[in-house]
């Protein structure tokens, strides 16, 4: 927790993981993947692209192969695709989809459901915007090529590593942290952390949200991964499994 890593730092983490095979929940906070509408796709009209998640990953890495550090603006630029974004400086592409951009089926859940405000990728303006992180990250999973499990795209074995996305939210209503899922300082976030039957941590090299939203969501997990309610969510169907995906949690 004291040092950045960089996106290829990451994949290369994830590699080793996959090597080792050891029994290891990992959680991504970002979209694996975009809204898709029955028919017509993750780009409505758009007739050349992807139709699955796995194409999804790979076509935003083609598009993006010349950007270093496995940034994805060639991917916003593109004559197309920028046309289904909100950029920057209030251009919004002819098909972005209403005032806020479409939402996945789960993010419309988190919404619906009182999770918190999910936000639509198509959206790539303002402190709360995820698109970005989620198109480079959509690139360290095409890279990953399957070397582990991404639920729900991938079955996933008894054994060995999976990923999951996570909604960091969730962890922080679970463990009932108090004025709102923001933690910064080391007793909040042991009592946290007791909340998920989890011992005192041990100390952050610094306590701002994103370290501790890191130590207490990989707590989470570790506390709830045997719930079987969580692996079969009621509204996940065949068809959002293999295009849209789903956030762990979120029922």
């Amino acid at each position: 927790m004291g040092r950045a890593w960089s996106r290829a730092d990451v994949l290369d983490w994830l590699m080793q993981q996959s090597r080792l095979r050891r029994d290891l929940l990992i959680g991504i906070d970002f979209s694996p993947s975009l809204p898709f509408v029955p028919d017509h796709g993750y780009f409505p009209g758009w007739d050349t692209a992807p139709r699955t998640g796995r194409e999804l990953w790979r076509f935003v890495d083609d598009i993006c192969a010349g950007d270093a550090h496995f940034a994805a603006n060639s991917f916003v630029d593109h004559t197309e695709a920028s046309r289904y974004f909100r950029r920057s400086h209030g251009r919004r592409g002819d098909r972005f989809a209403g005032t806020t951009g479409a939402y996945r089926r789960v993010e419309q859940r988190c919404r619906d459901g009182g999770y918190g405000p999910a936000q639509s990728c198509f959206n790539l303006v303002g402190a709360a915007q995820v698109g970005k992180s989620s198109l480079t990250g959509m690139r360290i999973l095409n890279r990953l090529d399957c070397a582990i499990p991404l639920w729900p795209f991938d079955e996933v074995a008894d054994t060995g590593p999976a990923i999951v996305e996570i909604y960091t939210t969730v962890a922080a209503r679970a463990a009932k942290v108090r004025g709102g899922s923001k933690i910064r300082n080391a007793p909040e976030l042991d009592r946290a952390l007791w909340q998920l039957g989890t011992h005192p941590h041990q100390p952050l090299a610094r306590y701002d949200d994103h370290s501790t939203d890191a130590v207490l969501t990989a707590a989470w997990l570790r506390h709830v991964a045997a719930e079987p309610s969580l692996w079969s969510p009621p509204d996940m169907t065949d068809q959002i499994r293999c295009t849209e995906g789903w956030t762990f949690g979120i029922l």
